[in-house]
């Protein structure tokens, strides 16, 4: 293996210097077939020759899609198509070719080839995945590699990383001052790679002179406290997120709860109905518009919010309106209607969970440290949520449907008599805080599964949030939702999920016996 690295060092060093120079037939088929010692020679000659055509050879070899005959060597495309190695122009592909073989020596050395003309190459993308392809095999043979293409790099960014490389095969030199020299560079290292590599080295059987092992240790220090303030960003960033789905589920419940006082228990069920539309819209873009599959979610936001609605005018206009003032009539009658929705759903669409895919767009996430990554449905979700509330707060205080609910829910007598329609706002309210639980669902679709069961999560919760935040209070009931995705999140790393529930669950009884209003309590004639 050093032989060949010493090979490839001397051809990436030709590949610098070298004037480009058209790939051989003859070179094609004799790193192809024949003795390993030859073909990994050809293999080195081919690099330095700087012909484009070479990472492509090197690449069919290792998937298996190189053909040889009696003198040339052919690339063979998954459809059948073939072209000549050396020049890539289609060729009719030989009977009498056979499959190149590549056993475990000489697919080493491709993958080492490979890696090397990457690191050297033209294509910053290219010379950032090769990096990141030796992060995790770094050793001192790899060294002179490491060095040659740090020599050449331009990029700042892949040069520090380079460095990083290099202190990383130096921390196992037999050169004590080496070693110590790389345990200093590997200090201001902050990834968890790294500080695994320190904990090794600082083990037993590991670094025994004094002086390097305590450059480890406090290099090792260094990265931990760069590592706990990722972990740190990482717990409130979930928190948040955890607030904002918290958030969109609590504030249809802040409409008719907080403003219509419906004990309402079929409001998960109400989040349920608008996943499943976002799930049914999805099947509707994969089966009739597959070209625009990304853009379903945009699609399936008004259709969640408008079954949900529509859903929760049948059940104000059909249960609800002659329940008014009787709230455990309402809690008892509400339940049952969970049940029905439950059933129905489940007879509609089978027991299990149905897969809801995320669009390119929502899926993967952006790096922010290195033991930090934010996935970028969970960020749309923290957007969405606050889109969401805005427009909530601006339809209440600043619409004639949010005066007219305003008006019913402070004094109903008062507002029929100024000729407001009180059965007509009531079902639009409930329509409306329905509909918002809706777009929850849609939201909740990105980030869970989506089942009969999905709404029966959140109904205590968003209980809890509409009660800590102030019956009533669309403030009260931000406050209450983020409070609470970063509280549980904090006592989760600390105590587990179930006791943090618990713990979550006491917290709110106490101040609730201390603060019965909630967080913002109604003032002035409005109490």
């Amino acid at each position: 293996m050093r032989s060949l690295l010493v090979l490839l060092i001397a051809a990436v060093a030709c590949f610098a210097a070298a004037p480009v120079r058209a790939l051989t037939p003859e070179q094609a088929f004799a790193i192809s077939t024949g003795d390993t010692d030859d073909r990994i020679a050809a293999l080195a000659e081919a690099i330095a020759a700087a012909d484009p055509r070479v990472p492509a050879l090197v690449q069919a070899l290792i998937d298996g899609e190189v053909r040889v005959d009696d003198r040339r060597a052919y690339i063979v495309a998954a459809d059948g198509s073939a072209v000549e190695a050396a020049s890539g122009q289609s060729a009719k592909l030989p009977e009498a070719a056979e499959d190149a073989v590549v056993n475990n020596r000489m697919r080493t050395e491709l993958q080492a080839a490979l890696g090397a003309l990457q690191l050297v190459s033209g294509d910053l993308a290219q010379r950032r995945a090769a990096i990141g392809a030796l992060r995790e095999s770094m050793d001192e043979a790899k060294l002179p590699l490491v060095e040659q293409a740090l020599a050449k790099e331009g990029d700042a960014g892949l040069k520090a990383e380079l460095e990083l490389l290099r202190a990383k095969a130096l921390i196992a030199s037999d050169d004590s001052a080496r070693r110590l020299a790389a345990a200093k560079a590997l200090g201001g290292s902050a990834t968890p790679a790294t500080r695994a590599l320190l904990l090794e080295r600082l083990a037993k059987d590991g670094e025994t002179d004094p002086g390097v092992r305590a450059a480890l240790q406090a290099a090792l220090d260094g990265i931990d406290a760069r590592l706990a303030w990722g972990e740190r960003a990482g717990v409130a960033f979930t928190g948040i997120s955890l607030g904002s789905i918290l958030l969109l589920a609590a504030l249809g419940l802040a409409i008719t709860y907080g403003l219509m006082g419906v004990i309402n228990m079929a409001h998960g069920e109400l989040i349920m109905i608008g996943a499943y539309a976002t799930w049914l819209t999805q099947n509707a873009f994969r089966a009739w518009l597959p070209q625009w599959f990304d853009a379903y979610v945009l699609v399936a936001i008004p259709i969640s919010f408008l079954a949900a609605a529509a859903v929760g005018a049948v059940l104000e206009r059909g249960v609800i309106r002659f329940l008014y003032g009787r709230p455990l009539e309402t809690l008892l009658a509400t339940w049952g209607i969970s049940l029905i929705l439950q059933q129905a759903v489940r007879s509609l669409f089978g027991a299990q969970n149905v897969p809801v895919e995320n669009p390119a767009w929502l899926s993967g996430g952006v790096q922010v440290m290195s033991n930090l990554v934010l996935p970028w449905n969970r960020i749309a979700i923290v957007v969405f949520a606050a889109v969401v509330l805005g427009a909530m707060a601006y339809l209440i205080a600043r619409t004639r449907l949010g005066l007219f609910v305003r008006s019913v829910t402070q004094n109903r007598p008062m507002a029929s008599c100024m000729g407001v329609n009180t059965a007509r706002v009531d079902t639009l309210a409930f329509a409306l805080g329905a509909g918002v639980a809706g777009l929850a669902g849609c939201a909740l679709s990105q980030v869970g599964n989506v089942g009969p069961d999905l709404g029966q999560g959140y109904i205590v919760d968003s209980f809890m949030v509409v009660v800590l935040g102030g019956v009533g209070q669309l403030a009260g009931t931000v406050y209450a939702a983020l409070g609470l995705g970063v509280v549980n999140k904090l006592l989760e790393g600390w105590a587990g999920a179930v006791l943090a529930k618990i713990m979550v669950l006491v917290i709110i009884v106490v101040f609730i016996q201390k603060r019965p209003s909630g967080l913002f309590a109604l003032k002035g004639r409005e109490a």
